[in-house]
């Protein structure tokens, strides 16, 4: 076992990796979150759509949830209002990571309460992956 990890204290549960849930459209973009998040230790789930979003927040209880906006079925606005007015998922981490860079979607997804606000074209996975930690407190 590595002996740098935190030890469980007796009697208690080993803690479980953080868990991401990745929505992502872009099956090439979603690989290389997927690959980068496993590499830095996370538990890792990816869906393709807002529908699919929805049933992984309940059912595989995220830690975070890194929710792009424009996808088939349901949009990552719409998974978000859900998210949040959801007592299960209510207070889950919610970072948006979207090419959508108008001030209005910005404005949009933190009045429905997005916890940060990422566009593609103006971040690298390093930065997302800071985010990610500051988000779950593990920077």
């Amino acid at each position: 076992m590595d002996q740098t990890a935190p030890q469980p204290a007796p009697g208690q549960a080993p803690a479980h990796p953080k868990r991401i849930l990745v929505v992502e459209d872009d099956d090439a973009l979603a690989g290389v979150y997927l690959v980068r998040l496993q590499a830095e230790g996370f538990d890792v789930k990816r869906v393709a759509n807002g529908e699919d979003a929805l049933a992984a927040a309940t059912s595989y209880r995220p830690d975070l949830v890194l929710l792009d906006i424009m996808m088939p079925k349901i949009s990552g606005f719409e998974v978000l209002d859900i998210i949040r007015n959801t007592p299960e998922t209510a207070n889950l981490k919610v970072i948006i990571l979207t090419a959508l860079s108008q001030d209005s979607d910005r404005q949009r997804a933190e009045k429905l309460g997005a916890d940060d606000y990422l566009v593609k074209s103006q971040v690298v996975i390093s930065d997302v992956i800071t985010r990610i930690k500051q988000h779950l407190g593990l920077s």
